[in-house]
């Protein structure tokens, strides 16, 4: 028995023996992860590791011992949380000893070390010493990459597990970090020790007397000059080390001595890396720095970042000049003063102003405007700073600006008051006699109101600019000023079409302001507008000509853009309501142009109060009655045979109306909507008409009941409110509904109503919860298609509502989708309905703007055009091939359709496979088919040249035969010339004299004669 114990205890250290001789003698690598492995199982003690490699540490042979150590450093790497505290005492104290031995040894022993630094039961003290031990026996800078980079990794746990112990060592450690890192090149070590350094710096790490030698051991750095070689492995850049560079020199105000100098000597350099490395860097320290730190610098400093600004050819260098500026007023705003001590502030900005404004008194010439940019890159530091300069700069540009009597001195000088008065939105003052505009109030109101009345239109548009900047001065604008601000805003928003720019920026400032001032408005500019209206309807009647039109559509516009408050908007919605009903009353009734130019003003009007609930609602329960009432008014027969109202009643209108709707109903509540809900479907479907004001109408409203085909038209308001109901609203009467619009659907009286009918019962079917009503529904809808595709008259509307129903159901990721899809392609073949099934393809792909939008809350999945394209293009390059010739267009048309529509990163790489039909779709004689194919083409001819040039001649045939109609290729014109720009520099001269040929060709194409 004792001899069978014997045997099984001399067996595994046998087969550890026979690992290590593999390893050391026989110089594989492999039994090294083989004793780790046996050690984390228990297999193997380190105890017996180290016993094994006995005679290997011992050898006389530095390369042996080295193989021994490696083992040995390999296994504690794997097995370091394992060890005991008296484990690693014994084996700290054998790798501080191996660190005299031979110089092939120390790599391996400095891998050990590295293993040992990691273990949590490394006892207090040993990490100073084996520190200690690296910065007396091993002379780092001498080592490879890979052991410089370890000795790094040993000093980085140390710091990181061991802090206390290590800043017990003073400023010992410092020094001996410094030796390590002196000379260090490799930018893969540099990231480290730089990290190591900011460690030093931010965890108060004692420095002692080597402040200036650690400055000088990472500076020497500065800036970085450094070229990753291509296809560097390890991905570092010179950006990275720029930065980690840059977090060492900026943390710390003991390093501004040494460094400031060095940047003010960089920022002269004539290198324009340098330049900006030194103003960014600059910029950091600014951050850390005080006054006291700055002062011996403040003069030089200001001399090289003015240099820079006035004469730089680099915007770059200019911004980063300017930044530097500020941030270095900043550091001296926030410094404490004490009360002896003299305010650098004061003198910093005094010597700003001393070297640029005079620069100001000069509006041609090329320094005003770097002198206005430094002097408001000061400003913009801090209040102080903005008050000093503001104070100093103001009376002189205003004096300025009435010595100067041409309107683009005046606009120069106007545009640098409204920077600086810019900046003063920067600050708060709680007193209102602190503001420094105060006293200027009066000055800058007279100056803006002469560039409003300015004949320049350049000078009118910065006018507006500073009169907006001013109105968002709390407090500042009296009403007096505000009263002439809103006359001169009115006047602007009147001006003729040549003047349009300015009239725009008058129509934005006068929204800006009114959210500010809505009182203002409502009191000056709502009754002139007001005023306007009543004029324009007695224009309308008379039917004066299009200047008073333009005036007309001046003040709708005029009206939509202030309408930014619920206080406005109770002011201006009525009006705009009222003057579409005084349009149609009489005996002439307004064109379709200015009833369609009020409904866009109550639709810009309902997406200001989309983000402010009480506006929205307000607006949805005064403005949709109306409408409702007005257009069932003008649906009612008539006796005598009038125009009256009719117009309300055309497509155009109507579709203009729906806009209005479907943006009063998409942000409602949903209880408020559930209110909304339960009185307009009753309207359509029992004629309820209780809730309309003035609703004695002289017959009843029955669209869905035999009503008349204007009745029936009205339909199309209904699905703009019901399509664009959040999603949890409950409709009342839903079933009928359904079966209501799915009739009107295939009604063959009117297109209009039947469409609109289809796309309202798709909007509900996509926003419909499944289950058993859904799928009624749907089978409701499929029965209805079938019976109209298969003969009669209603062929046409049931496609339009197969296609509708299609869409709703592929936007929500419907099972029946793609048996829809199917039927649709079906129709490809269709002698009558084929075309129109090609188009249809491309109405699935789109985008709606009146239903199944996502801002109507109905359920678009993400990337349901992915979807559709993978489900169905290899179905329809099927039906291609089979397909007659005749009908072989179709099904290319239909494809167009859905490439056209994918995003470019999933068509690149499809596009290969379906060159060859593409390619023949550009002998397809519909200009649709060729206009979208050459859109499909146009990528992949940039994108994948490669595949392209196999099928060059092919190309070059179908271009040439499409060049014969310059019709087709003026869409494409300039994009050819950029692109035949890159061939004018080709190295062989044939290619270049072809691409001169080929662009001038291009340039004439289109002209006269060509």
């Amino acid at each position: 028995m004792a001899a069978a114990a014997a045997l099984e205890a001399v067996a595994p250290t046998g087969a550890l023996w026979g690992l290590v001789q593999d390893f050391v003698m026989g110089q594989q690598e492999g039994p090294a992860d083989q004793v780790a492995a046996d050690v984390k199982s228990g297999n193997y003690t380190v105890l017996q590791v180290v016993e094994a490699l006995g005679s290997s540490l011992e050898n006389p042979e530095p390369r042996t011992r080295a193989r021994g150590i490696q083992l040995l450093s390999q296994v504690l790497l794997q097995c370091h949380s394992l060890l005991l505290e008296k484990e690693v005492v014994h084996l700290i104290l054998f790798y501080e000893n191996r660190l005299k031995d031979h110089h092939l040894v120390i790599p391996s022993v400095l891998q050990g070390l590295r293993a040992l630094s990691l273990c949590v039961a490394l006892p207090p003290g040993l990490a100073v010493s084996v520190l200690k031990a690296i910065f007396q026996e091993v002379h780092v800078q001498s080592l490879p990459q890979v052991d410089r980079h370890t000795v790094y990794s040993i000093i980085t746990n140390f710091m990181r597990t061991r802090e206390e112990e290590l800043k017990g060592l003073g400023a010992d450690f410092t020094f001996g970090f410094i030796q390590v890192m002196d000379g260090e090149k490799d930018p893969r070590n540099l990231l480290v020790a730089f990290r190591i350094v900011h460690d030093l710096i931010s965890r108060d790490y004692s420095l002692g007397p080597f402040v200036e030698e650690l400055f000088e051991v990472t500076s020497c750095y500065f800036p970085i000059d450094f070229t990753p070689p291509p296809n560097d492995p390890h991905g570092i850049q010179r950006e990275d080390l720029i930065l980690s560079l840059r977090a060492v020199l900026a943390s710390t105000p003991r390093f501004a001595e040494f460094l400031l100098p060095l940047l003010i000597e960089k920022v002269d350099s004539e290198i324009l890396s340098a330049k900006l490395d030194s103003l960014q860097t600059l910029n950091a320290c600014c951050a850390v720095y005080g006054q006291k730190e700055l002062k011996d610098f403040l003069p030089s400093l200001w001399a090289s970042i003015r240099r820079e600004v006035f004469q730089t050819a680099s915007e770059r260098v200019e911004a980063e000049g300017l930044a530097a500026l500020n941030s270095l007023t900043a550091c001296l705003s926030r410094s404490v003063l004490r009360a002896d001590a003299e305010d650098l502030l004061d003198s910093f900005l005094s010597n700003i102003l001393q070297d640029c404004r005079h620069h100001l008194c000069e509006p041609d010439m090329k320094l005003v405007w770097p002198s206005a940019k430094l002097l408001q890159a000061a400003a913009g530091a801090s209040a102080r700073a903005c008050d000093h300069i503001t104070s100093n700069v103001l009376p002189l540009l205003l004096e300025q600006f009435h010595k100067h009597s041409q309107s683009n001195q005046r606009r120069t000088i106007l545009e640098m008051i409204l920077g600086f008065l810019k900046l003063q939105q920067k600050w708060s003052y709680e007193d209102k006699d602190e503001r420094p505009l105060s006293g200027f109030k009066d000055q800058l109101c007279s100056l803006v109101f002469m560039a409003l009345t300015d004949p320049s239109t350049q000078l009118q548009l910065v006018g507006i600019r500073t009169l907006t900047v001013l109105g968002a001065q709390p407090d500042l604008l009296s009403s007096g000023d505000l009263e002439l601000a809103v006359g001169h805003l009115h006047r602007l928003s009147f001006l003729e079409e040549d003047s349009q720019s300015c009239r725009v920026a008058a129509l934005e400032a006068s929204g800006t302001l009114a959210t500010l001032y809505p009182a203002a408005f409502s009191s000056h500019l709502v009754p002139k507008l007001a005023e306007e209206l009543c004029i324009e309807e007695s224009d309308v009647a008379r039917g004066d000509g299009p200047t008073k039109c333009s005036r007309h559509r001046r003040c709708l516009q005029a009206l939509s853009a202030i309408s930014t408050q619920a206080s406005i908007v109770k002011e201006t919605l009525p009006l705009l309501l009222q003057h579409l009903c005084q349009m149609n009353k009489g005996n002439t009734v307004a064109g379709t142009s200015e009833v369609i130019a009020v409904c866009q003003s109550l639709q810009q009007v309902a997406e200001k109060c989309q983000q402010d609930p009480e506006s929205c609602w307000y607006f949805h329960q005064t403005a949709i009655p109306c409408l409702l009432a007005l257009a069932v008014q003008a649906s009612m027969p008539e006796k005598e045979h009038s125009v009256l109202k009719k117009v309300l009643l055309q497509d155009e209108v109507l579709a203009a109306m729906v806009s209005v709707i479907g943006t009063a109903t998409t942000h409602l509540s949903p209880d408020l909507a559930a209110q909304s809900v339960a009185h307009i479907v009753p309207l359509f479907l029992d004629g309820n008409i209780s809730f309309l004001p003035e609703n004695s109408f002289p017959g009843r409203f029955q669209p869905f009941q035999d009503g008349s085909s204007g009745q029936r038209r009205l339909v199309a308001l209904l699905m703009a409110f019901v399509c664009s109901l959040p999603r949890n609203v409950e409709i009342p009467q839903l079933n009928q509904l359904m079966r209501e619009l799915l009739e009107l659907s295939c009604c063959h009286s009117c297109p209009f109503s039947s469409t609109a009918a289809a796309k309202c019962f798709a909007g509900l079917l996509n926003k419909h919860p499944a289950g058993q009503q859904l799928d009624e529904f749907l089978q409701l809808a499929v029965d209805k298609v079938e019976a109209g595709l298969s003969s009669g008259p209603y062929r046409s509307q049931a496609f339009t509502l197969l296609l509708w129903v299609t869409k709703a159901l592929v936007l929500r990721y419907h099972p029946l989708s793609s048996c829809l899809t199917d039927r649709l392609m079906g129709l490809l073949s269709d002698p009558e309905l084929g075309p129109a099934a090609a188009d249809g393809f491309s109405l699935l792909m789109s985008d709606c703007t009146d239903v199944l939008t996502r801002a109507g809350h109905a359920e678009v999945r993400i990337m349901f055009r992915q979807r559709f394209f993978t489900d169905n293009v290899p179905a329809l390059v099927r039906g291609f091939h089979a397909a007659p010739r005749d009908v072989k267009p179709n099904y290319l048309k239909g494809l167009s359709h859905v490439l056209n529509r994918l995003p470019k990163p999933v068509l690149l790489p499809e596009l290969p496979t379906l060159l060859s039909l593409l390619l023949e779709a550009l002998s397809c004689p519909d200009s649709v088919v060729q206009l979208s194919t050459l859109s499909c083409l146009q990528p992949l001819l940039l994108e994948a040249p490669q595949v392209m040039s196999l099928h060059i001649d092919t190309l070059v045939t179908k271009f040439l035969n499409l060049s014969s109609s310059p019709s087709m290729l003026l869409p494409y014109k300039l994009q050819v010339i950029r692109a035949l720009a890159k061939p004018l520099d080709d190295k062989k001269r044939l290619v270049r004299k072809e691409a001169v040929s080929a662009r001038g060709e291009w340039f004439l194409l289109g002209s006269p004669g060509s």
